[in-house]
Order: C-alpha cells, then sequence, then structure tokens
C-alpha cells in the first residue's frame, strides 16, 4: 500500500510516497509559493508527480502543516506561514485533490515518525520537538498523536521561557501577539538574534566549535534556554524520550550534557530522559504526514 505525506513548509512544500514499510518510492519538493491560492496548486502538482514516480494512483494523503485547524470551524490558526491562517485549507486540498486529506501540525507528525519507527520506537510517551525557522512540539502516546479536546496539544513554542532571568524580560515580541515566546529564543533565528552579529544559526555554531569565545557563550546560553524548556514539560508531561529535529538538532553541541542542564530545573530528584537526535531528520515531517492514514483512524 502506497501512502503520500506532504510537508508544508514556510520555505519548501515537499510530497513523498511511502510503502508500507516506511521506505521513499518517490520524492519530490518545491519552493513554497507564498501565497495561498498558488500553494493549493503547488501541493496539487506535487502528489501527481509522486503519484507518477511510484506508480500508482489515488493513494491516502495526508498533510502536515505548520499550524493547526480549529476543531469549531475547521479554519487554520497558530501558522507561523500566515497566509494559511482563517483558510478552510482541509476542505480546499480535497477540492483540488478530489479525495479525502487527513490534515495536522507538522510538529504532530515530526513526533509520530519518530515514534513509529525512529528515535522515539520503543518509547511509550514521546515529546518531538521541532527547532527550525520557528518551534514547535508533538507528543505520541503509544504510538498514536495526542491531539488534545482543543487541538493545540504541543503548542510548546508559544508558552513563555520558563524562569526568565531579568535581562530575558519582557523579552522579544512574537507574530502571535505576545512576548517572550519560546520560539523567539530557541529556535534557529532566534538563536542568531541573541547572538547579534547577523550571522544566521549554524554559522554562530561553527564558530563556537572553532572556539570563538563569544559564539561559545550564545551557544550556552542557548543550551540552557533549552533545558528550561525542556524542563517545564517534563515536570507536566514526563515523557520517557525527548527527540530532537529541525536545523538546530544538527549542532551537536547542543546535546552535551543537556539532560543533566534538564535536571537542574525539573522538580524531582532523579531526571535519566534521555534527549535523542531524530533519526529520520528532515524527512520525519513527511514521513509522519504519511502515517496519519494507517495509524490515526480507521480507513
Amino acid at each position: 500500500m502506497i501512502r503520500i505525506g506532504v510537508d508544508f513548509g514556510g520555505t519548501k512544500i515537499e510530497a513523498a510516497a511511502l510503502d508500507g514499510q516506511g521506505r521513499f518510492q518517490a520524492r519530490v519538493r518545491a519552493a513554497s509559493p507564498g501565497n495561498y491560492e498558488a500553494s493549493l496548486e503547488a501541493v496539487r502538482e506535487l502528489v501527481a508527480a509522486a503519484e507518477s514516480q511510484a506508480g500508482v494512483a489515488g493513494a491516502s494523503i495526508g498533510i502536515g502543516i505548520p499550524g493547526s485547524p480549529s476543531p469549531t470551524t475547521g479554519l487554520i490558526r497558530n501558522a507561523n506561514t500566515t497566509h494559511l491562517n482563517d483558510k478552510p485549507l482541509q476542505a480546499d486540498l480535497e477540492r483540488v485533490l478530489r479525495r479525502p486529506v487527513r490534515l495536522a501540525n507538522d510538529a504532530n507528525c515530526f513526533a509520530l515518525s519518530e515514534a513509529t519507527d525512529g528515535a522515539g520506537a520503543d518509547a511509550e510517551v514521546v515529546f518531538g520537538v521541532i527547532l527550525g525557522t520557528g518551534c514547535g512540539a508533538g507528543v505520541t502516546i503509544g504510538g498514536r498523536v495526542l491531539a488534545g479536546r482543543n487541538g493545540i496539544a504541543g503548542e510548546w513554542g508559544h508558552t513563555p521561557l520558563p524562569w526568565p532571568r531579568a535581562d530575558e524580560l519582557p523579552g522579544p515580541g512574537c507574530f502571535c501577539g505576545r512576548r517572550n515566546c519560546l520560539e523567539q529564543w530557541i529556535s534557529g533565528p532566534g538563536f542568531a538574534a541573541d547572538h547579534a552579529t547577523g550571522e544566521n544559526a549554524l554559522a554562530i555554531a561553527a564558530a563556537a566549535l572553532a572556539g570563538d569565545a563569544r559564539a561559545q557563550a550564545s551557544l550556552g546560553r542557548y543550551r540552557d534556554r533549552l533545558a528550561r524548556g525542556l524542563a517545564a514539560v517534563s515536570d507536566i508531561l514526563d515523557p520517557d524520550v525527548i527527540v530532537l529535529g529541525g536545523g538546530m538538532s544538527n549542532v551537536e553541541a547542543i546535546y552535551d550534557d543537556l539532560t543533566d542542564a534538564i535536571a537542574a530545573y525539573a522538580f524531582s530528584d532523579v531526571y535519566t530522559t534521555p534527549v535523542a537526535k531524530a533519526l529520520h531528520g528532515d524527512s520525519s515531517g513527511v514521513r509522519g504526514a504519511a502515517w496519519l492514514w494507517p495509524l490515526q483512524a480507521d480507513r
């Protein structure tokens, strides 16, 4: 059985065809057009190309987006790809694709992929984190996504930075209209903004590895803020494993003593939760979107 997954990112849209063992049979991508109607057409074209490469037609389609549909209106909310907000995306995609689709937050898709056959495959409770141009998270329990009553489980990036210090207040403004959101500190752009040299996150991390003292200090602040955010989650959820994805997850130095750094803030006398790098890397979003059909609902 072939399933199609679509990862609806801010800079690119990717579609992939996976077989029953999770192996790629097709994979295509295009730059995100930056407006709503063109994005619908881009998804239609990418799905057609993926099906053509895989030699199938009428496959199931799961789609991961940087936001979530409202359970009352079906309109998209909270997307940092802002042209999706307040749009009936699922209905419009079903119209252009001429079949049902399943829609989920991209971080939920990431967590589902890693919980299915990735870095969290043997864990009951997985907290999957995307540290990229934004910051999001998803939760799986027993290999199933926890969406929550209001469909907002895992909206970790728009909780405030825990235990802020005086020099971290009032905190940077966020596109959501609030200040001091965790996303503004531990996303790639947030890391770069804190360093304040105009370099991007990966360049700063490389400078830290090369021994640059200022970059090392910035990376230390980043790791501490990440640890605070993960400690707050651990106090509530206490996951069996935390899996990191997104561009910042490729900075190996952030894993150094990270469990110990979280333990310093967690409300417990013991803290042993491992923090793992995503096994499937950038592929987890599109893989998890494809898995929405067989795992998340009866066909």
